[in-house]
């Protein structure tokens, strides 16, 4: 398996390999929001075609917003299967937020058409899946397939939080997209949290959702 600094197939083609099962079979798995104070945590599924893969997909943190919006549209036109799944900020404070990432993961995967054989994760724990799971720390930067997901559910979730922008003018999330800035933090201290907020963590803890 490859340690370019881009990702390959190559993770897919030795797991494949191992496990005697076809490539069109293994999904990639990443997330995007785990971070922030407000707005919902997103994962995408997705199992690429070997045959058919978008050039320059990359790790998603690694793209300009402008690049992950440009292959957007040609990852879902050519790949096998994708899905996406989301845990809104209410539940992420019920049940906290890896549980929430690992739920919107596994919405994800189990809304794929056909079951995968395996599923590609990025990082170093996996949610309960159906179907076997491979844990790939730095993925998104090694693997196309969870580099793939990683872009759509980055891009969905921007997408969200700059429609939210209307929905609760003055903070904004279509700039910053829910995360941690000085502008974020001085909207907070002047209009106090909305329904987007995730009031479990630390620096909104004392605060309560005004509107």
């Amino acid at each position: 398996m490859s340690n370019a600094s881009q990702p390959d197939f190559s993770h897919e083609a030795f797991h494949a390999k191992r496990l005697n099962i076809p490539q069109t079979s293994i999904c990639g798995v990443d997330e995007a929001g785990r971070g922030p104070w407000a707005g919902p945590v997103v994962a995408a599924a997705v199992i690429l075609d070997p045959k058919r893969i978008p050039k320059g997909i990359g790790d998603s943190k690694q793209l300009s917003t402008l690049k992950r919006e440009a292959l957007y549209q040609p990852i879902l036109d050519q790949a096998i299967d994708f899905r996406i799944g989301i845990v809104e900020a209410d539940e992420i404070d019920a049940i906290n937020i890896l549980a929430a990432t690992h739920k919107a993961m596994a919405q994800a995967v189990v809304a794929l058409h056909s079951s995968p054989n395996l599923a590609l994760i990025d990082g170093n724990r996996a949610p309960n899946l159906p179907c076997p799971t491979q844990c790939i720390i730095g993925g998104d930067g090694l693997s196309l397939s969870i580099a793939a997901a990683s872009i759509l559910a980055k891009v969905t979730r921007d997408r969200i939080m700059a429609k939210a922008d209307s929905i609760y003018p003055g903070y904004g999330f279509g700039d910053h997209k829910g995360y941690g800035t000085k502008a974020h933090r001085t909207a907070l201290d002047r209009l106090g949290p909305c329904k987007l907020h995730r009031l479990s963590i630390k620096p909104l803890k004392g605060f309560n959702e005004t509107y």
